[in-house]
């Protein structure tokens, strides 16, 4: 049920898959161009992607057959890359528990093909197993790229623990092997942590600098700018909050690279785009922007209204859904509900504020969204993990028709100077919404 002012979803549902036993908030990740992978529970381990049968794109979902994980086994967390050029392979990593009746031993297992023609195939990757015991719980398996001395980058794997420190696993290229090292020499603002870091955040921006952030489960944010070449901490920030730290998202809120007009045709101040902001949800208080952190750090707060109104945060994700330009905010809840909020544009004398475009329902807790080109037609769908299953959600193509048709009238105005016509919005049939779906 939407309340007044509220659009709806611009998004319908393509494809639900079922899983035997349910995920958790670190069981989805992309796996090369255009695959999921989905981790249950149980030692289930299943690849989603679509395929061409019989002239038509059909969504195919088919359990991985993963060496080394025991069937009565729990997986924790799941992550994937692609290697950095000039390098060549697709890496997976899988923490896991195994349950050995007198104690329970956590393990990470990292998947990679050497054989030329089988760095990017799954079923081969499945069976290139590096079997590393873990002397404490695992929490999140996370990826980052890290720049190498000779001006190329490497991608390694950050995982964190209950020991409240994040391991750092880096390739050892001469042994075809992930090797542990001392996190400080490539992350030194992830020493001496305040709790266990529940989620972890970082991203590279221009200068040779990055931002790290992370969420503790004690309801500590670190905020750190580094200097990538040394490394070495430019300058951190901290702020404690009343709860577990469920995720932490950096982002600039613009994507287009040129500059937004700083004020519209109405005359009234826009929104300040520019800038990295930090996204933060808990699991009982309201999920909160803070903005500009380069030169404000955590003091500059945005909460994002009704945000603690549908039970815990799980997951978020910050991308561009509306094709304007600006990111919207997707927040995913244990209360069953999925929520859109973007900037509005600012009255003259007063800030912009996030506002709640749209929700939707679904029928179990969300865990986890991945926003991918999953049929390879330019066009992104939502890949929503539930406690129960996978949902994908794609665009409406009508819309977005209408969407591509209204932007070259607009080009053609500005280019000849004359007016054309808009585009007249049309009703989507039922032919219209089976159509998009078969095609």
């Amino acid at each position: 049920m939407l309340r007044e002012g509220k659009e709806a979803c611009p998004f319908v549902e393509d494809s639900f898959s079922r899983f035997l036993s349910q995920s958790n908030i670190y069981g989805l990740c992309q796996a090369g161009e255009q695959e999921l992978l989905a981790a249950s529970l149980k030692g289930r381990v299943v690849s989603f992607r679509y395929q061409d049968l019989q002239q038509k794109i059909r969504p195919v979902a088919k359990e991985v057959q993963f060496t080394y994980i025991p069937v009565d086994a729990e997986i924790v967390s799941i992550d994937a890359f692609n290697k950095s050029p000039p390098n060549r392979g697709l890496v997976v990593g899988i923490t896991f528990i195994k349950d050995s009746g007198d104690k329970a031993t956590p393990f990470l297992n990292i998947y990679c093909d050497y054989e030329p023609g089988s760095e990017f195939n799954l079923e081969s990757i499945a069976q290139s197993c590096l079997n590393l015991e873990l002397q404490f719980t695992p929490f999140q398996l996370y990826h980052t790229e890290v720049s190498c001395g000779d001006g190329c980058s490497e991608t390694v794997f950050l995982l964190s623990g209950h020991d409240q420190r994040i391991h750092l696993y880096k390739e050892n290229a001469s042994l075809h092997q992930f090797e542990e090292q001392p996190v400080e020499r490539l992350f030194p603002e992830l020493q001496e942590l305040p709790s266990n870091v529940l989620w972890l955040d970082v991203l590279s921006i221009p200068g040779g600098r990055r931002l790290t952030a992370f969420g503790c489960q004690n309801g500590c944010v670190g905020l750190a700018l580094v200097d990538q070449t040394i490394p070495e901490v430019v300058q951190s920030w901290r702020v404690q909050q009343d709860s577990p730290i469920s995720t932490v998202v950096l982002f600039p809120l613009q994507t287009r690279a040129e500059p937004v007009d700083s004020v519209d045709s109405a005359g009234q101040d826009r929104c300040d785009y520019t800038g990295y902001n930090l996204l933060v949800t808990s699991t009982i208080e309201m999920a909160v922007v803070y903005r500009d952190i380069q030169e404000c750090g955590v003091s500059n707060p945005m909460c994002l209204p009704e945000s603690d109104k549908c039970d815990a945060v799980l997951c978020a994700l910050v991308t561009d859904l509306d094709f304007d330009g600006q990111k919207e905010l997707l927040l995913g809840t244990y209360g069953q509900e999925l929520l859109c909020y973007k900037l509005q544009h600012a009255v003259k004398g007063e800030e912009g504020r996030f506002q709640l475009l749209w929700r939707r329902s679904f029928k179990s807790p969300v865990l986890s969204i991945i926003y991918l080109d999953l049929t390879g037609d330019g066009l992104r769908e939502l890949a929503i993990l539930t406690l129960k299953g996978l949902h994908i959600l794609q665009h409406s193509l009508t819309s977005t028709a209408d969407l591509v048709l209204q932007r070259l009238a607009d080009k053609i105005s500005k280019t000849t100077g004359s007016d054309v016509q808009p585009i007249p919005e049309r009703e989507t049939s039922e032919w219209d919404k089976q159509s998009a779906l078969s095609n």
